[in-house]
């Protein structure tokens, strides 16, 4: 049995299960209830689970509940249980990457949902991954006719490519941050550069503090180096210094612009009270504005950049093409001190040694571009965000889902703790979303989904009688 990579303690299993409790035997009931959560990505493969006796004191139910649920998940192939390793999580033996399916953390967000087939092509709400900008073949033929002249050198660019590192660097100062091309760390996507910064600074019993919900990805790395995740709030900067004096993390990540899952927009004043928490504590603390060129909202201000001046040697920004243009183009960056993107580099090189070259020669040209670009990408946006908001307050009326002012996503309060269950259930109906505990690091935020709008119209509309009828069939307790 492969090692676990998450452990979750009673009360956060507890939790993330809520009002588990449905009609006929109890262990059937909280055997479903932890089914779904496996299969809606909120309690992952290889998450090691409470003992029976432990579980069972944590729901107040008895251990003979817990004993027969635990035997049903290893009858079914969700969980595996050996003397001296625990039960941990486990995806059934055939239920990996099939026709019609994505796998598991796949992108933005865990979506494989093995089970029952979907008797339609799904539509998938889950992956926050809009499709390319037009302008994505100019740019590589661009950086096609650039290539030769790289070809005589070895290809590793371990820093990245100049003109890519001074062309973000420009951008970044075109937005009131003066930056140098030293300052920069091409990676490949700001997937990386989330994992690269958490192994450069998180280390074995280590801390690092999060947003809770947040971008689902940011919650591994320091797992799977065996360190621990603390949520505080979204944009609750006296929390979060609180969690700072008491955990003394290692590590702070957030998203000031058009968060994800929630879309909400960090306050100036905010930025301005967490740089100068990092600056008295030294924490490193990382803004991920991989969302911060889609703004939606004609007119709508967003804030200085998440660096201010930029001259803190504390505070770290990431960004990335992949949402601007195209999820495929693979290619992200860090900003920070010259010393700290020297020993990010370091890190690094134990993963890729380097990102290619000919995707850092078409960002360059996408960059250049960007203004030409990005206000056709947001227009695209604005219409699908809008007709998904329609589409979800007439079919789910019960639902609360706010508008988010930017961003890929709708973060919808379903009024009940039955995320886990819809995301499952969604599947046979041909619809992929995902459940509100895949963000969070204790398994809360069980009424909310995230659906994103990335999706052609005619798929949102599609989308949208499918997750209605998967929430009667779950609503109901059918």
């Amino acid at each position: 049995m492969a090692p676990a990579v998450r452990q979750l303690s009673p009360a956060a299993t507890a939790r993330l299960l809520g009002d588990w409790r449905a009609g006929g035997p109890a262990y059937l009931a909280l055997a479903d209830a932890l089914r779904a959560a496996v299969l809606s990505g909120s309690l992952p493969p290889l998450t090691r689970v409470p003992s029976e006796r432990e579980l069972a004191a944590a729901l107040r139910v008895s251990r003979t509940t817990t004993s027969g649920a635990y035997a049903r998940l290893r009858e079914l192939g969700f969980l595996v249980s050996r003397v001296g390793s625990g039960t941990v999580t486990t995806l059934p033996r055939g239920a990996g990457a099939a026709p019609g399916r994505l796998p598991v953390a796949a992108g933005d967000a865990p979506t494989d949902s093995p089970g029952a087939a979907p008797t339609e092509a799904p539509v998938d709400l889950a992956q926050a991954t809009p499709s390319a900008t037009s302008a994505l073949h100019d740019a590589y033929a661009a950086a096609l006719e650039v290539l030769p002249g790289y070809l005589g050198t070895g290809g590793y660019a371990h820093l990245g490519i100049e003109p890519l590192r001074a062309a973000i660097a420009d951008r970044y100062t075109a937005r009131g941050v003066p930056t140098t091309p030293e300052q920069i760390l091409v990676t490949t996507g700001a997937q990386q550069a989330i994992s690269v910064l958490t192994h450069a600074f998180v280390g074995l019993g280590e801390t690092a503090v999060v947003e809770s919900p947040t971008y689902f990805h940011a919650l591994e790395p320091a797992r799977r180096l065996g360190g621990r995740v603390v949520g505080v709030p979204v944009g609750d900067v006296e929390t979060l210094a609180s969690a700072v004096r008491r955990a003394r993390p290692r590590l702070v990540y957030l998203v000031p612009d058009f968060h994800n899952p929630t879309g909400a927009t960090m306050s100036a004043e905010t930025r301005a009270a967490v740089r100068d928490l990092a600056d008295r504590t030294g924490v490193t603390v990382v803004g991920d504005e991989t969302l911060t060129d889609l703004a939606l909202d004609p007119g709508a201000e967003v804030p200085a950049p998440f660096a201010g001046d930029g001259a803190s040697p504390h505070v770290v920004t990431i960004g990335s093409a992949s949402k601007s243009f195209w999820g495929g183009v693979r290619v992200g960056w860090v900003r920070a001190d010259p010393q700290v993107v020297r020993r990010l580099a370091r890190v690094r090189q134990s993963a890729d040694i380097a990102t290619p070259v000919l995707e850092q020669l078409a960002v360059v040209e996408l960059l250049r571009r960007a203004d030409e670009i990005l206000p056709g990408r947001v227009a695209e946006l604005r219409a699908r965000r809008d007709l998904l908001v329609g589409l979800v307050r007439d079919a789910l009326p019960g639902w609360q889902v706010p508008v988010p002012a930017g961003g890929l996503c709708l973060w919808a309060d379903l009024g009940r703790p039955l995320a886990q269950a819809l995301a499952a259930a969604a599947v046979p109906h041909g619809v992929l979303v995902t459940p509100g505990p895949a963000f969070t690091p204790d398994g809360s935020s069980r009424d909310r989904v995230r659906l994103t709008f990335t999706r052609e119209p005619d798929q949102l509309a599609a989308a949208v009688p499918r997750l209605a009828r998967a929430w009667a069939q779950v609503a109901s307790g059918r």
